[in-house]
């Protein structure tokens, strides 16, 4: 395996999942926010924070699967080696 599948995978991950939790966090924080300042639409609110949270997480696990494949399932690999 190449050094630079690794790193890569690495680097995928790392950005992966810091940039999707730097973005759930401020998405519950201005949720929070919002329910303090107008507690009847709580559910509204939170139905509409748990489905954006979903589509935050999903971009996280995009890259899980990204890196994952670069590392055992690599589709350009027989590029590399001829």
């Amino acid at each position: 395996m190449c050094l630079l599948h690794l790193v890569v995978a690495g680097l995928t991950i790392a950005i992966g999942s810091v940039a999707p939790a730097l973005g759930e966090g401020k998405a519950v924080a201005q949720a929070l926010n919002s329910i303090a300042q107008q507690p009847d639409e709580a559910n509204t609110i939170s139905r509409t924070l748990f489905v954006g949270l979903a589509m935050i997480e999903s971009t996280a696990i995009y890259c899980f699967v990204v890196s994952m494949i670069l590392l055992f399932a690599n589709p350009f690999w027989n590029y590399v080696i001829r």
